[in-house]
């Protein structure tokens, strides 16, 4: 067992709260698995509550102190159920949380990047030339869906075996082609909705003449907050290429309301969300939501599917799911767990509530963060942009290129590093600023749901002194370690 890394305090290492740290940071593949020496994962993330200051929500979660209690208290529960009943139930609370129709199919996976192989499993069959993937900016979801877009094995291992290779075809998969439509302008800016769903346009027009089915993605919650294309000009390219595309969201920051969830599954796109960003829970754990229409005209998985998901992981009777192994991921079940305690808890917050303590978060971020260090933030985000939703302001992108110490994109990783390490944990550094012909440095500082349904019992009071001092701790850490690295 890796050493606890920053229990907090009081803490009980009993012989079962183990067995749980044990448990949470298996059932994936490497990028889970705890380093032997610091005890925390690649993402520098541990299962188990800490004593850190977090607002890394956009990279990756701690699990709260309340959903470890939750989780242990439970434990005989579990034990009386199936996989298959477990997930099953998890499927009824997500639909309650969210106020999804009972015609929607939910697939588990064990993380956001096995979630791309449910898109293009929905999109088999649909081109006689097979299907053509437009990603929607890469770098701005994250890199390693590259290779689970192409329908390949994306690392070593999967969460069922270690007998796979990275940029290995998944049997069953057919001809896949590939294209990423970039978010953002060679300066860093974000391109417009209608410029973005001009290219959607143009590359489904090709792929249809070549007779290949597109996998058109959609962003709502990019790395940096960005929700592309508006659903104006999603419904343009649906009206103009009906059938010609299978259109998939990518929602896995989970920063999405139940209103847009049920805009995009009315219009039969598919809705990916992960539980270990926004939501809090441990990494890694995912759901697709399947739209009834795409559900029923589906044909049976690819037989590689049988080297990456269990057959629980899919609703009962899902055409092929016979090729899936009938065994359990416990870990995966009890990340989902996690993910629904918290998710449970935040949607019973009055939206009002939510809003007031958001507007707090952003104040002191101005007044005891940005102003001390003279930073900007990258839009969208900020209090004059009004096409930014109310979930899209629990993110904000710090611009730290001013900074002297921090200018450049791989001095803000290395910050992000030493910070994690000093009990500080920031959202990753992202791409989206420009300084003389490279990438500057930017810092992620977000919000998770743990951290608002906490704030929601505070005095109004006593939640801008707490804001107001880890704003200014934020502050004091990078300020010291742009001092650092500039001496």
């Amino acid at each position: 067992m890796p050493p606890l890394n920053r229990p907090l305090a009081g803490f009980d290492a009993s012989e079962d709260a183990l067995a749980l740290i044990a448990a949470l940071a298996g059932g994936g593949d490497a990028r889970i698995t705890l380093d032997p020496a610091t005890g925390l994962n690649r993402y520098l993330s541990a299962p188990h509550p800490r004593d850190v200051l977090a607002y890394s929500s956009s990279t990756v979660s701690d699990i709260s102190a309340d959903a470890f209690t939750h989780l242990l208290a439970h434990a005989g529960e579990r034990a009386a159920l199936s996989y298959g009943e477990r997930l099953e139930a998890l499927r009824g609370r997500i639909r309650a949380a969210y106020g999804i129709d009972a015609a929607a199919q939910i697939v588990f996976a064990p993380s956001g990047t096995d979630l791309e192989y449910v898109a293009l499993a929905l999109a088999l069959g649909r081109g006689a030339a097979g299907i053509h993937n437009v990603l929607l900016g890469a770098d701005e979801i994250g890199s390693g869906c590259i290779h689970s877009a192409h329908g390949r094995f994306f690392a070593d291992e999967t969460a069922l075996t270690g007998d796979v290779a990275p940029g290995e075809d998944v049997a069953g998969m057919g001809a896949i082609t590939l294209v990423d439509v970039p978010v953002r302008c060679a300066d860093g800016v974000a391109r417009s909705s209608a410029e973005i769903a001009a290219g959607m346009g143009l590359e489904i027009a090709a792929a249809r003449a070549a007779g290949r089915h597109s996998v058109v993605h959609c962003v709502h919650g990019s790395k940096t907050g960005l929700v592309l294309p508006a659903l104006s000009d999603l419904d343009g390219l649906m009206s103009e290429y009906g059938d010609a595309a299978t259109f998939v969201v990518d929602a896995c920051q989970a920063r999405i309301t139940s209103a847009a969830i049920a805009d995009y599954l009315a219009r039969g796109v598919i809705v990916l969300m992960t539980g270990s960003k926004f939501v809090g829970a441990p990494p890694f754990n995912g759901w697709a939501l399947v739209p009834a229409a795409l559900s029923n005209g589906s044909v049976p998985l690819p037989q590689g599917f049988a080297r990456i998901f269990r057959r629980a992981e899919w609703p009962a009777g899902w055409p092929g799911g016979d090729v899936l192994e009938d065994s359990a991921n416990t870990p995966l079940a009890l990340r989902l767990e996690a993910a629904l305690f918290e998710i449970e808890r935040f949607q019973a917050i009055p939206m009002a509530q939510i809003a007031a303590m958001i507007a707090a978060f952003e104040a002191a971020l101005r007044a005891h963060l940005m102003a001390p260090l003279g930073l900007s933030r990258v839009t969208p985000g900020s209090e004059d942009d009004g096409d930014s939703p109310i979930e899209m302001r629990t993110l904000a992108t710090l611009d730290l290129s001013a900074l002297p110490g921090l200018e450049s994109f791989d001095a803000a990783q290395a910050a992000h590093k030493a910070l994690a390490l000093e009990g500080i944990r920031l959202g990753q550094p992202v791409k989206c600023v420009r300084v003389n012909g490279g990438w500057g440095g930017t810092m992620r500082v977000g919000l998770s749901m743990p951290q608002l349904t906490r704030w929601n019992g505070l005095a109004e009071g006593a939640l801008a002194d707490e804001l107001e001092q880890d704003m200014a701790r934020i502050a004091a850490g990078l300020g010291g370690v742009a001092k650092r690295t500039a001496a």
